[in-house]
């Protein structure tokens, strides 16, 4: 996919500005100038700290404190780093964020550093694999499974548009190439790509394959000016329009095959209607109704929204998998062994993977930012009604609580962190062990709440300078 005109800007994927808040009552906002200098300070030493974990630039999920044993989805070896959320990409993502707030240079050198090791995991064919192994081949497949090419890719981009690496550049170039030719006839995109003749090459909604591929395609077409990339989406969505079941079972399967079917993957997902891919497909229906400015795409979502009330467990709960035609939620277990009820399932599975899940608060979320799209024909953030001086004082408590927690070194330890018990080749036992640990997760939320507090803060302060000025 060559030629393409790049924009160089980059976008924030941060909180919103408060450009739209009363200007007397924001201008009277305290803020705490010790807590914002205290918040940077914090920044600084967790950017500082954080790389005793990495490996040539990239992170796993977590490490004990010796650096003895490293962990992501399973055990990691000391040359080996995670792609998958929230590994190397996020760390990078992060990293970038905490040099936008405090312009700590340590920070750019260290995402870049970040952004080195994510380009040497990318394969031949311009993605990557769940982990990136140092000393051993690159994987000769690509894995769109839990957000793995998807981050890796929109961490490329948004360091490529902030600094306009030539190096980094050439990496996202040969990963757009990538998503463009390994989208699906029908417009979706398979779990594994090149083609594996097993389930792995079914058009995958588990967990948001295809969700994710849109979220950085959409990125993508933000950043640069090339037909593929809006046709590719155009294509995506057309095929959320058709695979969407018909009434009165108006949801989605987890995966599809070559005839637009729901179909099995592994033997306890089973084809099915299934909530929680639903609520996923109508956030992001919504999200091309806004980019590709087409009202069409929001129709859909009124059947679903009915399915979804009506499949709503007695326990408040939803079932991951529910029988097509008849409604029933379906449990299965390894072996494709159905049972009757989460109770009768193996303790792995039953303790190992979600069979039900609230997700009241995602549809009532969900049904809100349809509502605004519907009628005014407006997107919601999920920030921007928020009151600024509640805001303030949560993210004052929550930055509070960050720095109490991080130790003199710059560093946030999990105390007597309790995690799966994993045999190298097993499936899990039942057995639990309990260790201090490095979270990767921990370190890119507490920089992300770090930051959040430290820009409203600033726009704060701002608003209160042009008070000022205005009472001259």
């Amino acid at each position: 996919m060559a030629g393409y005109l790049k924009r160089y800007y980059y976008r924030r994927t941060m909180i919103p500005r408060v450009l739209l808040i009363l200007f007397l009552a924001v201008s009277q906002i305290p803020v705490s100038a010790d807590l914002k200098r205290d918040a940077v300070q914090a920044i600084e030493r967790g950017v500082k700290f954080f790389p005793s974990t990495s490996i040539e630039g990239g992170y796993g999920w977590f490490v004990t404190p010796d650096l003895s044993q490293r962990w992501g989805e399973g055990i990691l070896d000391d040359r080996t780093v995670e792609v998958q959320p929230p590994g190397t990409p996020t760390v990078g993502m992060t990293l970038m964020r905490a040099f936008d707030v405090t312009e700590y240079t340590t920070a750019f050198r260290l995402a870049k550093a970040t952004a080195a090791a994510v380009i040497s995991g990318q394969n031949d064919l311009g993605g990557w694999g769940h982990v990136i192994a140092f000393d051993l081949p690159k994987p000769k497949v690509v894995s769109f499974d839990d957000d793995q090419t998807q981050t890796a890719m929109s961490f490329l981009m948004a360091y490529e548009q902030k600094f306009a690496d030539d190096a980094v550049w050439a990496a996202v170039e040969k990963g757009l190439n990538l998503m463009t030719g390994s989208q699906l006839n029908n417009g979706g995109w398979p779990h594994r790509y090149p083609k594996q003749n097993n389930y792995h090459d079914y058009a995958t909604f588990n967990d948001e394959g295809i969700n994710d591929c849109i979220r950085l395609m959409i990125e993508a077409d933000n950043y640069y000016t090339n037909s593929q990339l809006r046709s590719s989406l155009s294509r995506v969505a057309r095929f959320l329009m058709v695979s969407q079941l018909p009434p009165p079972q108006s949801g989605w399967a987890q995966q599809y095959n070559e005839h637009l079917q729901p179909a099995w993957a592994r033997s306890f997902e089973p084809p099915s209607v299934c909530p929680q891919v639903t609520l996923n497909n109508l956030n992001s229906l919504m999200d091309l109704a806004v980019h590709l400015d087409n009202r069409d795409y929001l129709e859909p979502i009124h059947d679903s929204l009915r399915w979804l009330d009506e499949v709503q467990l007695p326990n408040g709960l939803w079932a991951r998998f529910i029988e097509i035609g008849t409604g029933d939620a379906l449990y299965y277990d390894l072996g494709r062994i159905r049972v009757n009820s989460p109770e009768e399932l193996s303790e792995e599975r039953r303790l190992g993977y979600g069979y039900q899940t609230d997700l009241s608060d995602k549809l009532d979320q969900v049904r809100k930012r349809f509502a605004s799209l519907w009628n005014s024909g407006k997107d919601l953030d999920p920030l921007e009604d928020r009151d600024p001086a509640e805001r303030l004082a949560e993210l004052e408590a929550e930055v509070t609580a960050i720095i109490a927690a991080q130790d003199k070194k710059g560093g946030w330890i999990t105390k007597d962190d309790k995690y799966k018990k994993r045999i190298p080749g097993q499936p899990w036992n039942g057995e639990w062990e309990v260790q201090d640990r490095i979270s990767s997760k921990v370190f890119v939320d507490n920089i992300n709440t770090l930051a959040d507090y430290i820009e409203l803060a600033e726009e704060l302060q701002t608003w209160k300078g042009l008070r000022g000025k205005r009472g001259e």
